[in-house]
């Protein structure tokens, strides 16, 4: 077989040639987009051909990692950022993070500039003492992922009892107080109807009412409490939803008043904890596991079924559901998995087959056949 041969259409080449330089406009922001704005920035002093390049950035990432030491340097650099950006050029997606508590005037500038340019992925980490949230922050008609995770609860870091949000499909909020609408009800995420993943992390409710998660499109949910979140109770309305995350302490609550709204769900994650030792929490877990029934795949913590293992005479407990459980996965840290409690869950899951014990990233697998 003959070999291909590779033709050199330039057999001398200068090794000090800038053929990156040559690469087109399109293409040069293209790989800028992949830096840390710093670093992209950084590129005009390459030639003059790159003196501007990086003022048509479409996607901006900003993070005070790259400035150790020196967090007023990176205020500094932000708003030079902000100030010599071309105006022209639309911001499809911005990435801001800081460490250290940061002042919110300069948070306020930068959500005014991202909504302002027609942003559409906008991620936010920072700690920031009592916020300040114009109404146009949360009605914005191009954002599609919402990212914020604001650090220190305030009086004022409120989330809004409706959003203005229609082209929103992922959201995902840290640390935010849910408050009472206008129909008396904590139910803010209604109005989103592209809406298919929330994230709700180390969030509350004023007045300890239950924060109702009503959405026809929502697909993916995943709730994490803190320590102090135990008190935190929702209610879920939604009937597409398929998987369903829960990080948290001691369920104290129904997850839906009808089973029919969770029927749904085919994917399932609980890993739960008693932070304080109420009698109820083990009778809710197995409510919960009762209410989605039609799972085909369940993940637990071996802590969350010792938490179960809690509920009087369980293993003599009638458990009529898991019938279309498919796979069972159990993680094996932490804790040991308490005697009979596999059997329990799949006394009535006849597709689910015990096909051995695969060691992998510390969890239990039991698997249906195929």
């Amino acid at each position: 077989m003959m070999k291909r041969q590779r033709h050199n259409h330039n057999p001398n080449p200068n090794p000090n040639q800038d053929r990156l330089s040559d690469l087109s406009d399109c293409l040069l922001l293209h790989i800028l987009s992949f830096l840390d704005t710093k670093h992209a920035v950084q590129t005009c002093i390459l030639s003059p051909r790159w003196n501007n390049l990086w003022k048509h950035l479409s996607s901006l990432k900003l993070s005070s990692i790259h400035f150790p030491k020196n967090l007023k340097g990176f205020t500094k650099f932000v708003s030079h950022v902000l100030s010599l950006r071309n105006d022209t050029t639309s911001l499809l997606a911005l990435d801001f993070h800081r460490s250290g508590t940061m002042d919110p005037r300069l948070l306020k500038r930068i959500l005014k500039y991202a909504f302002s340019h027609n942003v559409q992925q906008l991620q936010v980490d920072v700690k920031c003492v009592n916020p300040q949230f114009s109404p146009s922050f949360f009605s914005c008609h191009t954002l599609t992922t919402l990212k914020l995770k604001i650090d220190y609860y305030s009086h004022q870091n409120l989330f809004p009892t409706s959003l203005n949000l229609p082209q929103i499909t992922n959201l995902s909020l840290h640390r935010f107080i849910f408050c009472v609408g206008d129909d008396g009800r904590v139910n803010p995420f209604s109005t989103l109807n592209k809406l298919n993943t929330l994230v709700i992390t180390g969030c509350i409710v004023r007045d300890y009412l239950n924060l109702c998660i009503v959405n026809a499109t929502l697909a993916n949910l995943r709730i994490q409490s803190g320590f102090s979140m135990s008190e935190m109770k929702f209610q879920l309305s939604t009937p597409n939803l398929c998987t369903f995350v829960y990080r948290g302490y001691d369920p104290l609550q129904k997850l839906c008043e009808s089973n029919i709204n969770l029927s749904s769900i085919e994917h399932v994650n609980l890993n739960v904890e008693m932070w304080v030792t109420y009698i109820e929490s083990p009778l809710f877990l197995l409510n919960w596991l009762v209410e989605l029934g039609n799972m085909k795949s369940l993940s637990v913590t071996s802590r969350t079924l010792k938490v179960l293992s809690l509920v009087p005479n369980l293993l003599k407990v009638e458990f009529p559901t898991l019938y279309n459980l498919k796979s069972l996965k159990v993680e094996m840290g932490g804790s040991s998995i308490p005697k009979g409690l596999v059997e329990f869950l799949l006394q009535n899951a006849p597709s689910a087959k015990l096909m051995g014990f695969a060691e992998k990233s510390g969890w239990m697998i039991l698997s249906s056949e195929r």
